[in-house]
């Protein structure tokens, strides 16, 4: 148990377990750990990730582009399981220095490169393939507030809630209060802004929904961070609901939530992904 009454040393160090789901790969160090290159494919994009929240704001961008008829938008998605430590291998630091899935490998044009950080992603796909992303300047601006609120709020929902009441090894009120507070009030600018527009840049279905819907709608689905959607009182926000189901609906999005995911019931699981093949049989939900 750890001492309620700890007091910080003048200078940090690592020298103390710190328990907790992901103990054993965290590390104050940055860098490769072990020499490994990365699988490849030759489709013009080449994802590694994980079905996170973060890894499936990609993976649903890319089907989306491919829903439109995109063909330039093919990809080949592997597994990264940060769970054993495969973002640390030479071949992924390589593509994302920072170590932290997705990272998207561009080789459409002649000389390939990377692009790291999913919000980066989808502004670059959004970019490349205009769409989802508004050319009039004040509906852009308004759509790119929202995909980086996103960016700016997702480490108080994962880092912050969700470590202290799913992951941490002890339970301390002080953590979990002030990030089911803050949790709750990202909850809440979501839904008074969803009470006036149908998405979240306004009425058309943008980059702005692509990055805020894989880390909101598990919680309106009870399906993150155990007991969180009671806990949090999730069904309060009403029109973050009515948002989520009209998103879930979409075939890509069904498609895209399934890709890198390596939990749960085998047949709606896509570890890799290399064509629209590979989601006959399997369950989109």
């Amino acid at each position: 148990m750890a001492d309620p009454t700890y007091t910080p040393p003048a200078v940090w160090s690592a020298d103390t377990v710190s328990g907790g789901r992901f103990a054993s790969i965290n590390r104050p160090t940055s860098g490769a750990r072990e020499e490994k290159a990365l699988p490849s494919g030759d489709h013009p994009f080449q994802l590694h990730s994980l079905a996170t929240p973060n890894g499936v704001k990609v993976t649903i961008m890319l089907e989306e582009l491919l829903e439109l008829g995109h063909s330039g938008a093919e990809y080949d998605a592997y597994t990264v399981n940060i769970g054993d430590g495969e973002q640390f291998t030479s071949g992924f630091v390589d593509i994302n220095p920072n170590s932290k899935i997705p990272a998207l490998i561009d080789q459409s044009g002649d000389t390939p490169f990377r692009v790291f950080e999913s919000g980066a992603i989808l502004l670059h796909l959004a970019e490349k393939f205009s769409e989802f992303l508004p050319t009039d300047p004040a509906a852009r601006a308004e759509v790119m507030s929202w995909v980086f609120w996103q960016v700016g709020t997702g480490p108080f929902i994962g880092g912050g809630f969700g470590h202290f009441y799913a992951y941490a090894p002890e339970k301390y009120e002080y953590p979990i209060n002030r990030y089911a507070m803050e949790t709750k009030r990202i909850f809440d600018v979501a839904d008074k802004r969803l009470a006036k527009t149908r998405f979240l840049g306004g009425d058309e279905y943008t980059i702005a929904d692509i990055a805020n819907f894989p880390w909101l709608a598990p919680f309106v689905w009870g399906k993150i961070y155990n007991e969180a959607k009671t806990f949090l009182s999730i069904d309060e926000y009403e029109n973050v609901a009515r948002w989520v189901h009209e998103i879930n609906a979409r075939p890509a999005v069904k498609r895209g939530k399934i890709v890198n995911k390596v939990w749960g019931d085998d047949n709606a699981q896509l570890r890799e992904r290399h064509s629209a093949a590979d989601f006959d049989g399997k369950t989109l939900d």
